[in-house]
């Protein structure tokens, strides 16, 4: 039998060979010049990219009581930079991790209550609460072994993505979108995402890497960050440092307001009616995303290669050298970004990065990471001053989250390949407020407004192309 020939559109390339991969190439060339706009046009029809407007400033596309992220104050008509502000539901960040670290408890558990049902919780709320996680962290042994062991991913978050979306097939009541059901979801996935993630971790350092596989069960009387690091670690054994810095992280992360991508894509596939599981899968998707959740990653990466290339780690100058090569694509990935620095509506500080800093600083001088945090404290002073002076900036520019975030999780012997599945960790609780939030405040489709600027052509009979 004759091979079918492919057939490649008139618009094509002449002189192209023949084949699969080269009928693919050709296929590439045609996709990348018909799919740009041409940038002019965004201007002409006030299009606000990535719905923002020319001073950053999100659109305002919804209404939330979750949280809020504040980086101006009002000074007569105008809006001025001031230091950051994290609210969540009307609690200051700075407040809400104080107040568990005076206490001594768990602060993640406290946020989540806090972030679904909008008070904080009582001594009998917050140990129901408690306990109610606790009794959801387990999963079939089947769907462990099946569902995660034996379908190994190299990435992990990729591997979350299926877990939650394998999870809606052992729920028999999976695609009824009442409050009552998707708070029940919630909370399942709450409690099961830690385990997805370290289980795929297991997974995939026995299958890519040839370690030993170490599957421990979760521990009743552990919180959602002791359980992390208890199933993470082969020897289950953590400093109570350890704990609570991680705990913190977790607060740190789980809500950042409606807009960022991961808790808007929440909004946007909920205002669709669809299940719970699609839903935090879509989010997943989101985050897994390099500028979002990856963040992180790449300023540990950049601190190595800054660590190298330096000599004198106290010299202010050498390393203002290297930030320059950074801004000017010299320097590490070529970028042109200096990462960790920047957010699109902090600017003078990130209460979190604020926050995790001090932390930061005390699990380094119990780590034997003095020099290291030092180093980092160095690049935020220096940073802002060199991309100040070389970029025109409509705002000022601090050191954001992930600065710190990173070199937090190397100290707490966290491996890169889990930065961003900790991340999804502790969202996952605001991107379930947020679906409770437009469930109940629901009724329209999310459906924002492309105009094509696309120029009609008629339709020509095959035989005539």
């Amino acid at each position: 039998m004759a091979q079918a020939k492919t057939v490649i559109s008139s618009q094509a390339p002449l002189g192209v060979p023949s084949g699969r991969e080269a009928a693919l190439d050709a296929w590439t060339a045609i996709a990348d010049e018909r799919s740009v706009v041409d940038p002019g046009l965004y201007v002409e029809y006030d299009v606000k990219r990535g719905l923002r407007d020319q001073n950053g400033r999100g659109v305002l596309a919804g209404l939330t009581r979750i949280g809020d992220v504040v980086g101006t104050v009002a000074d007569g008509d105008q809006l001025v930079p001031a230091p950051g502000s994290l609210l969540y539901r009307g609690i200051e960040i700075t407040d809400l991790v104080d107040g568990f670290v005076a206490e001594h408890q768990h602060g993640f558990e406290e946020t989540a209550y806090l972030l679904l049902f909008g008070s904080l919780p009582n001594k009998a709320q917050l140990d129901e609460f408690d306990g109610y996680l606790s009794e959801m962290r387990r999963m079939p042994r089947s769907f462990i072994h099946d569902g995660i062991l034996r379908m190994p991913s190299q990435d992990i978050m990729n591997a979350m993505m299926r877990g939650v979306l394998g999870l809606y097939t052992l729920d028999p009541n999976a695609d009824d979108t009442s409050t009552r059901n998707v708070l029940r979801q919630s909370l399942h996935l709450i409690a099961k995402l830690p385990m997805l993630a370290v289980y795929a971790y297991q997974a995939y350092l026995d299958e890519f890497h040839g370690k030993s596989l170490v599957i421990h069960r979760p521990d009743p009387d552990c919180s959602t960050a002791e359980n992390f690091l208890h199933m993470l670690r082969p020897d289950s054994t953590f400093t109570k440092l350890e704990a609570l810095v991680l705990d913190m992280m977790l607060v740190l992360h789980a809500e950042h307001g409606g807009g960022n991508n991961s808790s808007f894509t929440t909004h946007v596939v909920s205002s669709t009616g669809t299940d719970t599981y699609s839903a935090i899968a879509a989010s997943l998707g989101s985050l897994k995303g390099p500028r979002h959740g990856g963040a992180n990653i790449k300023v540990v990466g950049m601190l190595d290669d800054l660590s190298e290339k330096v000599s004198d780690w106290e010299d202010d100058e050498q390393i203002a050298d290297y930030l320059h090569l950074m801004l000017e694509k010299k320097a590490f990935d070529k970028s042109g970004l200096i990462y960790g620095m920047g957010h699109p509506v902090y600017s003078v500080s990130d209460p979190r990065a604020v926050l995790l800093r001090a932390y930061a600083e005390k699990l380094a001088a119990e780590k034997g990471f003095s020099k290291e945090f030092a180093l980092h404290a160095r690049v935020e002073r220096i940073a802002p001053l060199i991309v100040s002076a070389q970029r025109r900036l409509y705002k000022g520019v601090s050191a954001n989250v992930d600065f710190y975030s990173g070199f937090v999780y190397r100290m707490l012997d966290i491996p890169p390949e889990l930065y961003t599945p900790l991340f999804a960790i502790s969202r996952v609780v605001g991107w379930s407020a947020h679906r409770l939030e437009e469930i109940a405040n629901g009724g329209k489709i999310i459906r924002p407004a492309y105009k094509s600027v696309c120029p009609r052509q008629e339709y020509v009979p095959l035989k005539d192309r």
